[in-house]
């Protein structure tokens, strides 16, 4: 039988795959609640973080920034760069390497994150320019 489930703040799962730096937690998951072809968390960084460049293998990417401000750069050296802030989607490609910072040096970042598969796959990636490393 199919049913509605509701995962409560303690019930997310930390146990995700990680990026340094940045907290990555599932809501909707195969180990939250049984889901089998969607991933759902959230995530949160502190002010002035930056992610070390990574990407996420097959798996498209979608980002709802809930509060704060969120630089992405993107491409082989990280060349491009935009800035989003809440209430902002973002759209990230499979395989795309990329960055996320926290566009200010006073306030976090909360944003909800989905991927277009069960898996949280998180590829990290040694870049130069990333400049955290």
């Amino acid at each position: 039988m199919s049913e509605i489930r509701i995962v409560t703040p303690h019930q997310r799962d930390a146990s995700t795959a990680q990026t340094p730096g940045m907290t990555r937690v599932a809501g909707v998951s195969a180990s939250t609640c049984g889901s089998a072809g969607i991933w759902m968390g959230q995530f949160t960084n502190e002010p002035g973080f930056r992610s070390g460049a990574h990407h996420h293998g097959d798996v498209e990417s979608a980002i709802y920034v809930v509060s704060g401000r969120l630089r992405m750069r993107w491409g082989d050296r990280l060349q491009h760069e935009a800035e989003a802030e809440a209430g902002d989607f973002i759209f990230v490609p499979s395989r795309l390497v990329h960055q996320e910072i926290n566009a200010s040096d006073s306030e976090g970042v909360v944003a909800i994150l989905a991927r277009g598969g069960q898996e949280n796959v998180v590829v990290n990636v040694e870049l130069a320019e990333a400049g955290n490393g």
